[in-house]
């Protein structure tokens, strides 16, 4: 039996959407995805958009894990960009890497933006972000973003700030300085996937709920099967990322989960909200261990801070995350906490997303290592034209390299906390 949304400030404020079935019967399709996140739903919207038969299944509800549970923020930061340069750059070369990378950025913005205008999702999405240095050593890495972004055609875009300035957009004395970018994006994600669902439902896509998959039977025409049904397919995509356990023997020890940890506060007075975010903009800084926020559309403060890379859970979020409310908004001292939660987000150790095979028509996408909501999307596009055949950035990505740990999740988990600890410490020191 599938389990409710977990208590969430997402779970409590989302759109009614009619009910998705078990799947109960043998079906047949073009695709079959396993997975009702942002990777496997914006999958469906993508090949569903193109005329195939999609079958998506879900052990859970859409949106159950890390696409549910997260910060909401929707930002052109790649978490292991320099990785991927170094690594395309085997088969694009140097230039045409950096390029391919930099516009990576901002792909996932735009596929977001133009389906809630086709689809008319209603999700609270809005425009402004604040990356906010956290010490004077780390204003150079502002610094060189804000080059880069000139370099690019952005200077409209974005705004390197200090002092006044800087206070104007967020009310707190914690930061040095701040890089405001009007691309980036934040959002109710939760309603995002919900929406995108109900979107490819609409388009023929059947989607199914309280499913989950037993074992997948490779060969020629794969099936997919499930305890109450099975989907026959000509391809399969594997899209649970942290989640799930199937196709171990090509992907053990590729990916590790990392607990997140995010409150939602009471909602605050109009003017409390303005003392803290005065322009309604998010917000997360330069540590590597850092703290986000923003505010939703009913005022009240989402704050995430302090990923467990153990892959263990918290007995008190609200009591971890409490003293950084607090010490980076001493005015919300005492301020009621009305949600709590935490999931569960998928690692990859060098931190470039894992696009690939498990056989030639069994393909995986996972590892977004907390920047999911943009690159999910540039993925699921990649690789609707990979199943449609088109594989020149499915190629790319899946040229990649991957860190593999030859030790189980556990050990995995502890070695990938060992290294966290390491970079908390250098922060603490710079």
């Amino acid at each position: 039996m599938a389990q409710d949304y977990p208590r969430s400030y997402y779970a409590a404020t989302r759109n009614p959407v009619a009910p998705f079935p078990r799947l109960e019967a043998d079906i047949e399709a073009d695709v079959a995805i396993i997975g009702g996140g942002f990777t496997g739903v914006a999958s469906a919207v993508e090949l569903s958009e193109r005329g195939l038969k999609v079958a998506l299944l879900e052990a859970e509800r859409i949106g159950w894990g890390a696409t549910g549970r997260n910060g909401g923020q929707i930002t052109g930061s790649l978490s292991g960009d320099t990785a991927m340069e170094k690594q395309f750059s085997r088969v694009l070369g140097k230039a045409r890497a950096a390029d391919f990378v930099w516009n990576l950025r901002w792909r996932g913005h735009e596929i977001i933006k133009r389906r809630v205008e086709k689809y008319g999702i209603a999700c609270d999405l809005k425009h402004g972000h604040l990356h906010a240095a956290y010490k004077p050593s780390h204003v150079a890495e502002l610094e060189a973003t804000y080059a880069a972004a000139q370099a690019h055609g952005m200077g409209d875009e974005v705004q390197l700030l200090r002092g006044a300035a800087l206070h104007d957009l967020v009310g707190t004395e914690v930061y040095c300085a701040g890089l405001l970018n009007r691309r980036n994006m934040h959002v109710h994600s939760l309603n995002l996937c919900l929406g995108e669902a109900d979107a490819a439902r609409h388009m023929g896509a059947q989607i199914f709920t309280d499913t989950k998959v037993l074992r997948i039977e490779y060969g020629a025409v794969p099936r997919v099967v499930t305890a109450h049904g099975s989907v026959r397919a000509k391809q399969v995509l594997l899209a649970g990322n942290g989640y799930h356990r199937l196709g171990q023997r090509k992907l053990a020890g590729l990916l590790f989960p990392a607990t997140l940890g995010i409150v939602a506060t009471e909602p605050l007075s109009e003017a409390m909200a303005k003392s803290v975010l005065p322009t309604d903009i998010a917000v997360y800084d330069t540590r590597f261990v850092l703290d986000y926020y923003r505010l939703t559309a009913d005022r009240r403060l989402i704050f995430g801070s302090g990923t467990n890379y153990t892959g263990g859970e918290s007995h008190d979020i609200a009591g971890q995350i409490r003293p950084a409310i607090e010490k980076t908004f001493p005015q919300l001292k005492g301020v009621g906490i009305d949600f709590a939660w935490q999931g569960q987000d998928g690692i990859s150790i060098n931190r470039i997303p894992q696009l690939g095979r498990i056989t030639p028509n069994v393909f995986y996408a996972q590892g977004y290592s907390g920047h999911g909501i943009a690159t999910s999307h540039i993925v699921a596009e990649v690789m609707a034209k990979a199943l449609t055949g088109d594989t020149r950035d499915f190629d790319i990505f899946a040229s990649a390299r991957m860190w593999r740990l030859p030790v189980g999740r556990f050990l995995g988990n502890q070695a990938l906390a060992l290294g966290m600890w390491y970079y908390q410490k250098l922060d603490a020191l710079r």
